[in-house]
């Protein structure tokens, strides 16, 4: 089996201007942190290995059991001052590129100034590297029709990245008490005069729904769990769940070593403010749950009070793959879930593309339309 390099994941670029930041150049003065990794990664991919696996399930790659003492891997942070995001890379490295904003200058960011708490929980790497080249590749080139011909020249910013991205995962208790006016239907059989074909006047019946309102009230209570979110300023929500689910069980515990040869990227998003947008999601869940729960046809005047208890956080890591590219000056996303493999990326439109499309749909509506008038005189 071909063997998987994974030691371009974070090229080595050169310091240069970044569009979107100053063109003065700095010096980076890293400070280091030491990962003891307390199991062994695949020595051929880099890919986290469950204890007593014989093969990698990434590259396929035979484990080589080693009972000696494992050597440190050095990491740094680093902070790009573009877009905010805060990166953990190799320590041997000296210059990279952001994998969400194209930017080449970065500044180092100690983890002894930040406070923040380790992750808890982790999903590791199932996709390969090749693999994640060949889906942007077969991306770029799919549905062609209505984007410019020579977008497969467009000037990729940098190498297709692998990062662990931050997120915080809440699971909690919500009691609620609900009222509401349900409404239930009935029929009435009612009698009515009117003409018929002939111009005639006559009597008829007909059946008229008829709604008997009353008040109601109840509770309600469900443990909420499984919703993720990003942990992370420079991705934004809707833009991670678009490669969203994640196959949740495969959680493992965190442990340094996992992060051998990746990426990782510190969270920017408190959990507070995680905790505020999660009990708002799980409101309206539980909203949705009464509504569905709640007896009669139909309601109105619904009121829900929700308290939420037993509330629970976990700071998890996820695999993506990402990467920039530019067309026409414009910078351009696209990801991948490094689990599943689903992609999501923005594309460019060619407006000339579009304005024939329309253009073509007017004159078949036009033609369409002359061709019944056409008829209708024709056979008048």
């Amino acid at each position: 089996m071909n063997k998987i390099d994974h030691s371009h994941l974070i090229s080595d670029v050169e310091l240069v201007q970044s569009p979107l930041q100053n063109s003065a150049k700095s010096d980076v003065i890293v400070d280091a942190e030491t990962v003891m990794p307390s199991a062994d990664p695949c020595k051929n991919c880099g890919s986290p290995v469950d204890k007593g696996d014989r093969f990698c399930h990434v590259c396929g790659s035979e484990i080589q059991i080693d009972d000696g003492a494992q050597p440190a891997t050095d990491r740094k942070k680093l902070e790009c001052k573009s877009c905010g995001s805060i990166i953990g890379i190799d320590k041997q490295k000296r210059s990279y590129t952001c994998p969400f904003c194209s930017s080449t200058y970065v500044v180092d960011f100690s983890s002894a100034q930040t406070g923040r708490q380790e992750p808890e929980f982790i999903i590791g790497f199932a996709v390969p590297q090749d693999q994640a080249i060949e889906k942007f590749q077969h991306w770029i080139n799919s549905n062609r029709w209505y984007h410019p011909s020579d977008l497969k020249q467009a000037e990729l910013t940098d190498r297709i990245q692998g990062i662990y991205l931050p997120f915080w995962s809440f699971s909690m208790l919500a009691d609620s008490q609900w009222s509401a006016s349900i409404g239930e239907y009935w029929y009435r059989t009612e009698t009515y005069r009117t003409r018929d074909s002939n111009g005639k006047m006559v009597t008829r019946t007909r059946q008229v729904c008829e709604t008997e309102w009353w008040d109601s009230q109840g509770a309600y209570h469900r443990y909420h769990s499984g919703y993720l979110i990003s942990a992370s300023h420079s991705l934004d929500r809707s833009v991670a769940e678009h490669v969203m689910p994640f196959d949740l069980p495969a959680f493992k515990r965190y442990e340094p070593y996992f992060l051998a040869g990746w990426a990782s990227e510190e969270y920017t998003v408190e959990r507070q403010e995680a905790m505020t947008i999660s009990k708002q999601f799980f409101y309206d869940r539980e909203t949705k749950n009464i509504i569905d729960f709640l007896p009669g046809d139909r309601y109105r005047n619904l009121q829900v009070t929700t308290d939420f208890s037993q509330i629970n956080s976990d700071l998890v890591l996820l695999p993506y793959f990402a990467l920039c590219y530019r067309y026409k000056e414009k910078l351009y996303r696209f990801l991948i879930n490094g689990q599943t493999g689903k992609a999501w990326g923005e594309k460019p439109l060619s407006k000339h593309k579009i304005v024939a499309l329309i253009g073509g749909l007017v004159a078949l509506l036009i033609t369409i339309i002359l061709i019944c008038i056409l008829f209708s005189i024709l056979f008048s």
